[in-house]
């Protein structure tokens, strides 16, 4: 589950808005789908464990917040939609196909994000985005928790990554 500082900075990475339609790949038990919901967006979560979508299923009607589940694989599963905001919290190994997917079903300005606990996979993740994308970013976040004995307590550092779809640029010449 992604923890609650993870969630918020995921989060403030998108204008989110009742009716931003946000989609969640990878979606895991959720958290960051209902985080999403709460503030008004129309989400879309897929995730390929059926114990995954069941939680997310079961947390969605016990907070009274409304979206759509998909249990299946991305990118083969994904839904030919476009989509305000895309973010990547898991890839099975698939992260080149879900930035192609993501830079043909996202709307333009829109943004796409992706946490990753490995180095590797957000190098990759940057390397694709520089592609197609502006405004790339890059943070690393460490997170320390206090115990019950007053030590505090770190979780794995997660790579956050993202980058704005460029508008289309227009061709036409002016005169």
């Amino acid at each position: 589950m992604t923890k609650k500082e993870v969630r918020i900075l995921t989060l403030a990475n998108y204008d989110i808005e009742p009716g931003f339609r946000f989609l969640d790949i990878g979606a895991g038990t959720g958290s960051i789908s209902l985080q999403a919901a709460a503030m008004g967006a129309e989400v879309t979560a897929i995730e390929v464990n059926g114990e995954g979508v069941e939680l997310i299923e079961e947390n969605a009607k016990n907070l009274g917040l409304k979206l759509r589940v998909i249990e299946g694989k991305a990118p083969q599963e994904l839904p030919d939609e476009t989509f305000d905001g895309i973010f990547i919290g898991g890839s099975k190994g698939t992260l080149r196909e879900l930035v192609a997917y993501a830079k043909d079903h996202l709307s333009p300005g829109g943004r796409l994000v992706g946490n990753f606990v490995t180095m590797k996979n957000g190098a990759k993740f940057k390397e694709e985005l520089e592609e197609n994308f502006s405004q790339i970013s890059l943070s690393v976040i460490t997170v320390a928790n206090e115990d019950w004995l007053g030590i505090l307590r770190g979780q794995n550092p997660i790579f956050m990554i993202g980058g704005t779809l460029s508008a289309p640029r227009d061709t036409e010449d002016k005169e």
